[in-house]
């Protein structure tokens, strides 16, 4: 065997143990009661119901990761055990939206054409299972891909205590990825639920979770073990 290819192989293999290692401490932190918030991001229509704009790109992987039963699970949760939830939204699609912009970014120009969770029709409500309740916040309308740019997620996090944020929602490889790492630049713990969520291709899911996530992300874990820490942070 080539010596350099078996390095690699065990650098490779080192280097996922002691980020597993570290995810599992991470979950740890969550369980041991630190002031933690679920972001719930781009909860619309048109992401997640049948006849939602989006939702036929994204309903192999969606279906195949359990999405819509596994957002649930993470809401109702969080919201037993006392976990704050944030909603974090896209911005609803208006006529005159990005029109005189200079540069709009492909995602933008195919808003903009498709009309996306287009304000005051059934595309842009929130799911039926994902309404907010009381002691929810609902911050202001992100126009990119991160929650944090040009919108007040970041007071409302810091004025409710919160030191940990859970993102879950759409898409993963884009509004996901982009909040979760500016989280991160924030200072904030960042935990990322790999069947919380989902994208158009498995190229996608696998660039996001096992490529960009260990980048930035304390922890990545799945519904079931991040349920259980929220349990047993409250028990």
């Amino acid at each position: 065997m080539n010596s350099t290819h078996h390095h690699q192989n065990n650098s490779h293999t080192t280097s996922t143990s002691s980020w597993n290692r570290l995810a599992t401490a991470a979950l740890g932190i969550i369980a041991a009661g630190r002031q933690t918030a679920v972001l719930l991001v781009d909860p619309y229509n048109d992401f997640l119901s049948e006849g939602g704009k989006i939702w036929p790109r994204l309903e192999p992987i969606a279906e195949e990761v359990g999405l819509l039963d596994h957002l649930r699970s993470v809401v109702a949760s969080a919201r037993e055990t006392g976990v704050r939830v944030v909603f974090v939204p896209h911005r609803r699609w208006e006529p005159g939206d990005y029109e005189t912009w200079d540069h709009p970014n492909h995602t933008q120009r195919a808003v903009m054409e498709r009309h996306s969770f287009a304000r005051g029709t059934w595309g842009g409500e929130f799911h039926t299972d994902f309404q907010p309740q009381s002691g929810d916040v609902v911050v202001q309308e992100h126009w990119g891909q991160s929650g944090f740019a040009n919108t007040d997620l970041d007071f409302q996090l810091k004025q409710h205590g919160i030191t940990h944020v859970v993102v879950v929602g759409l898409l993963a490889n884009t509004c996901i990825e982009s909040t979760g790492r500016y989280a991160m630049e924030l200072g904030y713990h960042v935990t990322l639920v790999r069947d919380a969520t989902a994208a158009f291709l498995p190229e996608m899911m696998h660039a996001a979770h096992e490529l960009n996530g260990p980048t930035y992300a304390h922890a990545i874990t799945t519904t079931d073990e991040l349920t259980a820490a929220f349990k047993a942070a409250h028990a």
